[in-house]
C-alpha cells in the first residue's frame, strides 16, 4: 500500500521567507509517523510464517503429500493477509440485497447480448457438451456470464492470499462450531491449490482468481478444479483458467456429478392456494432433503406449478422478493443442482432467468 501526500509547499508565501530546516523536520517526522502508523495496521508478507496454524498446515503439506518445506516457507513468505477479502465475504450480495436488486447485478441487456455473443463464438464446443451431458447450452453459457462476465473478469487476486486469510484470519462470528467449519473449508481449498499447481507445474503464487480462491471462465474452488475439470478439447491438458472448451466441457460436467437430469425443467412459477402452507416455503438443502416432496405433494400444501409439469418429479417451494411484491416458484431438481456452484436460491434464479433471457436472444 502506498501513501499519498500532497506536495508541501517550503516557501512561506505570506511573508516571503522560506521555512526553516526546523520545520522541514518537523514535517519531514510527521509524514514518517504516518508511514509508521499505516504500516503497523497491515499484514506483512512473510508473517504467516509466524502463525502457528499455518506451521501446522505446511508441516501436514510435508508428511502426508511430500513436499518440500523450505519451497513452501519461500512462498508462504510472500503470502499477505487481504482485510479486503474479509470485507467482501463478510457482505456478499446474496445476503445483503433482496432478489430485485440482486436480478439486476446480472439481468441487464448488455450481459445478454454478451451472452449470445458468447454462445455464437463457441457453438460447436456448446453443442458438444449439451450433447454429452445433457446441460443445455443456454445454461452454461449463464454460468460463465454470471462468474465471470464471459471471461472477461476471472478474478485479479492472488489465490494464496485468499485461502490463508479466509483459513487463517477470518475468525468472524460467535458460532464457534461455524467458525471451524469455515476454516476446515479454507485449509482444505489451499491444501487443493499446492496440489492442482504442482499437478499442473504451475507456480501456486502466480495463480489467480476471485476474493474466495475461486478459478478461471467458471470459477471453480480448487478442490472442483481437481475432481470436476475436465479435458474437453483433447489436448492431454486440464485448463479452465484460459481454454474456452475444458472450460464449457467442466461446467457441464459439475452439474452432471451435482446430479442435473437431461431434458428437465429447472424451475416453474407457483399458484398458490389462499391456505398455503407457508412452512414449507425457502427450505434449508437439509430440510428439502428430508421433505423431499414431490409436486403432487405440494399440490395438497396449496402449490401448484403453472407450467405442465409431471406430479411426481422433486420441487420445493420458493419465495423472492421481487420489485413488483413478492414471487413465488418450484425450484425443481435442476434448479437445486445450480444451487451446488452457489447455495443461494438468488443466485440459481439469476442464473436460470439469464439462461433465458439468452436463449430468447439467440433465437431472434
Amino acid at each position: 500500500m502506498s501513501v499519498f501526500i500532497k506536495e508541501i509547499d517550503c516557501s512561506n508565501k505570506s511573508n516571503g521567507k522560506n521555512f526553516g530546516g526546523s520545520m522541514i523536520k518537523q514535517i519531514v517526522a510527521t509524514v514518517a509517523l504516518m508511514a509508521t502508523a499505516v504500516s503497523s495496521s497491515l499484514t506483512h508478507a512473510g508473517d504467516y510464517l509466524q502463525n502457528d496454524e499455518m506451521q501446522q498446515f505446511i508441516g501436514r503439506m510435508v508428511s502426508e503429500h511430500q513436499f518440500d518445506r523450505d519451497q513452501l516457507e519461500q512462498q508462504f513468505s510472500q503470502v499477505e493477509k487481504k482485510q479486503n477479502i474479509i470485507d467482501a465475504m463478510s457482505r456478499p450480495a446474496e445476503k445483503v440485497k433482496d432478489w430485485g436488486e440482486y436480478r439486476d447485478i446480472f439481468i441487464q441487456s448488455r450481459r445478454v447480448k454478451q451472452g449470445v455473443e458468447f454462445w455464437k463464438e463457441n457453438t460447436d464446443t456448446l453443442a458438444r457438451a449439451e450433447e454429452t451431458f445433457g446441460v443445455p447450452a443456454e445454461v452454461i453459457v449463464a454460468i460463465i456470464g454470471v462468474e465471470t462476465n464471459y471471461g472477461s473478469n476471472k478474478g485479479s487476486w492472488r489465490v494464496l492470499d485468499a485461502l490463508s486469510t479466509l483459513a487463517f484470519d477470518y475468525p468472524l462470528g460467535d458460532d464457534a462450531s461455524y467458525v471451524a467449519k469455515r476454516q476446515k473449508f479454507f485449509t482444505k481449498e489451499l491444501e487443493n491449490v499446492l496440489l492442482l499447481a504442482r499437478e499442473q507445474q504451475r507456480d501456486a503464487l502466480s495463480l489467480t482468481g476471485s476474493y474466495a480462491g475461486a478459478m478461471g471462465y467458471g470459477q471453480f474452488m480448487p478442490s472442483s478444479y481437481r475432481r470436476y475439470a475436465i479435458d474437453f478439447d483433447g489436448d492431454g491438458f486440464i485448463d479452465i483458467w484460459d481454454n474456452r472448451q475444458d472450460a464449457i466441457g467442466s461446467v457441464a460436467n459439475y452439474f452432471v456429478e451435482h446430479g442435473w437430469l437431461r431434458g428437465q425443467s429447472v424451475t416453474s412459477r407457483a399458484r398458490l392456494a389462499e391456505d398455503y402452507d407457508q412452512s414449507v416455503v425457502n427450505l434449508s438443502r437439509k430440510d428439502r432433503k428430508a421433505k423431499n416432496f414431490q409436486l403432487s405433494d405440494l399440490n395438497a400444501k396449496g402449490f401448484s406449478a403453472v407450467d405442465d409439469l409431471a406430479g411426481d418429479q422433486h420441487a420445493s417451494p420458493i419465495k423472492l422478493q421481487g420489485k413488483k411484491g413478492a414471487e413465488f416458484w418450484l425450484g425443481l431438481n435442476n434448479f437445486y443442482v445450480i444451487t451446488y456452484y452457489n447455495t443461494s436460491i438468488k443466485y440459481a434464479m439469476a442464473v436460470y432467468q439469464l439462461s433465458q433471457e439468452i436463449k430468447d436472444e439467440m433465437a431472434k
